[in-house]
């Protein structure tokens, strides 16, 4: 089972060039999580499931710390997240830096990163 956030947006200090980190961007983040909520889907209990509230925190965290590539701040929401959830078995996490600094026109910049609990 999955639990998806999708479409989250922070206005943040990222990027490769300090300039980037002094005027700031908007940022998309999706996140998916996958894991056992079968119990959750029982009980009808929050306590059985990964509270999206605050799956919403831990991207929240790790998106204020000021960074110069998206693929680190994807990391660290993996990270966090395997720590925060130990009932969690794989994460997704998209992150899309709107308008990226590319010499043209370009909407968005995105990585996705993938990791399975080791």
């Amino acid at each position: 089972m999955q639990i998806i956030l999708e479409n989250i947006e922070f206005f943040a200090y990222h990027g490769y060039y300090d300039e980037e980190q002094k005027i700031g961007n908007k940022y998309t983040i999706d996140i998916c999580v996958e894991a056992d909520l079968s119990k959750a889907a029982q009980s009808d209990k929050l306590a059985d499931t990964i509270n999206y509230e605050k799956l919403y925190q831990v991207v929240a965290e790790e998106i204020a710390k000021p960074t110069r590539l998206l693929e680190h701040i994807a990391q660290r929401i993996i990270d966090s997240t395997f720590q925060k959830f130990g009932q969690v078995d794989s994460i997704k996490v998209c992150i899309a830096k709107h308008n990226p600094p590319v010499g043209g026109v370009c909407g968005k910049a995105k990585v996705v990163l993938k990791q399975s609990r080791k």
